[in-house]
């Protein structure tokens, strides 16, 4: 029987992370979970609820200033705003690039050797839009880490409840769910909203699957 891992998670409170989450707890894979906050959830929430397991550990971090990390063999990072929420964008890049490359880079060091981050499509170091070219400055960052496996998911627009996560409904979600939502079925899965679930559902069996290298997740393939 193989040793269970360690998993290292950051952006525990948004909507992957915090669908991610008894993903990780639940998996016969790993035998703790470390989730890196920004600030104290509070009691009343269903996170908290998780909080009382002996398998996680939560910790609170200015992800700016990171301290030592805990020992973990796999890391998950699902870190991100919007130009809107962040206010900027440099505030954008703070979050989007900064925080994911400093967690990335912070966990190697402390010896993982697994990463599965939340990108978006379009995600391009090259392109002319500023928020798909941050995330594929992002991609090419952490894939020259050293890892053994890398694990890149390229979601559409994310579908989930982010009223019950304390969050503002972000535009563009709200809008494409008004518009497609009748026509849901006949929107090609490449372009297609996904559900938040489908998202942390694909990385984690594509970390637990380890192969070797750099291997991207489509939109349309999470959403099989």
């Amino acid at each position: 029987m193989n040793t269970p891992r360690t998993a290292l998670l950051a952006g525990s409170s948004g909507l992957v992370g915090r669908a991610l989450l008894p993903l990780l707890m639940a998996s016969n894979t790993y035998g703790q979970t470390h989730a890196l906050l920004r600030r104290a959830v509070p009691n009343s929430t269903n996170f908290a609820n998780l909080a009382a397991s002996p398998r996680l550990t939560l910790h609170v971090v200015d992800f700016s200033a990171l301290p030592a990390f805990p020992s973990a063999d796999d890391v998950y990072i699902a870190l991100g705003t919007t130009i809107k929420v962040a206010g900027s964008e440099a505030a954008f890049r703070r979050v989007d690039f900064d925080a994911v490359v400093n967690t990335a880079q912070a966990a190697r060091a402390a010896g993982a050797t697994r990463l599965a981050v939340v990108s978006a499509l379009g995600a391009d170091a090259k392109s002319k839009v500023f928020y798909n070219r941050i995330k594929g400055e992002m991609q090419a960052a952490v894939s020259g880490m050293g890892y053994t496996s890398v694990v890149i998911a390229q979601p559409s627009l994310l579908l989930g409840n982010r009223a019950a996560l304390g969050q503002l409904q972000r535009s563009g979600e709200e809008w494409a769910m008004r518009l497609l939502g009748p026509v849901m079925s006949l929107v090609p899965r490449s372009v297609r909203p996904i559900p938040a679930t489908s998202v942390a559902s694909a990385l984690v069996a594509a970390m637990v699957d380890a192969k070797p290298g750099v291997r991207v997740l489509s939109s349309a393939s999470m959403q099989r």
